[in-house]
């Protein structure tokens, strides 16, 4: 694993290249955020937007949601997949935040993380970007580009929020998370795009697998036909 300086290196690259990665969300409250977060899992951007304004027409706050049904919420949540659970989640928290905070988001993410469908990623986004709490969420898209470029070294997202943690200011954990995340989801997808990377040169995944299989594939070189006969004689 690389050490703190060069992975804070790295992330200076990267930010350059996604110089608005922390305005992605675009949610009034941290209650909405928090929500959308939920809706997000096994679902897209696009189609959360697509639900989310009815959703939070009709359930403003913890205090409106907590008193809805399943058979009221799941409905407008169909198309987010997974709306039996989701409902179950959504109505858990609603009703936690009622209970527990008096209807408003807590901004510790012990507190957090207790909320039913409320796991630390989650939690971390609600922090970063609704809370103004330092927050490095780990998705699918960091573990996989954290690993690739060898910033970080683990499968279990907890272990590579800790290694980027340390090896990034407090200040810099949210833009940190959400520009890993635009790079996976823009140019380090499963199947990369290494030539468009600004940081392909740093990168362990390509220096030990594209660029050895790329060397691999390239045609050899003809050789001299004369050379060949001198070195029979």
């Amino acid at each position: 694993m690389k050490p703190p300086r060069e992975t804070r290196r790295i992330l200076d690259k990267l930010e350059r290249q996604y110089p608005g990665a922390d305005t992605e969300l675009h949610y009034t409250t941290p209650f909405e955020l928090l929500v959308a977060t939920i809706l997000s899992a096994q679902s897209t951007d696009a189609r959360v937007n697509m639900v989310t304004p009815a959703l939070f027409k009709r359930y403003p706050d913890a205090r409106a949601l907590a008193k809805a049904t399943p058979a009221e919420l799941e409905p407008q949540i169909l198309s987010t997949g997974f709306f039996r659970a989701k409902a179950k989640s959504l109505l858990g928290m609603a009703q936690a935040l009622v209970t527990n905070h008096r209807g408003d988001v807590p901004s510790d993410i012990d507190a957090l993380v207790e909320l039913p469908g409320v796991g630390r990623k989650t939690a971390n986004v609600v922090l970063g970007h609704a809370l103004g709490v330092p927050g490095l969420p780990v998705d699918r898209h960091v573990l996989r580009v954290s690993n690739r470029i060898g910033v970080a070294e683990s499968d279990d997202p907890r272990v590579v929020e800790q290694q980027l943690c340390d090896a990034m200011p407090k200040a810099r954990w949210t833009r940190t998370s959400d520009t890993l995340i635009l790079h996976g989801r823009r140019i380090c997808r499963p199947k990369p795009l290494c030539d468009q990377c600004a940081v392909r040169d740093d990168c362990d995944y390509f220096r030990l697998v594209i660029a050895r299989a790329r060397d691999h594939k390239a045609p050899k070189r003809p050789r001299d036909k004369k050379r060949v006969r001198a070195t029979r004689r």
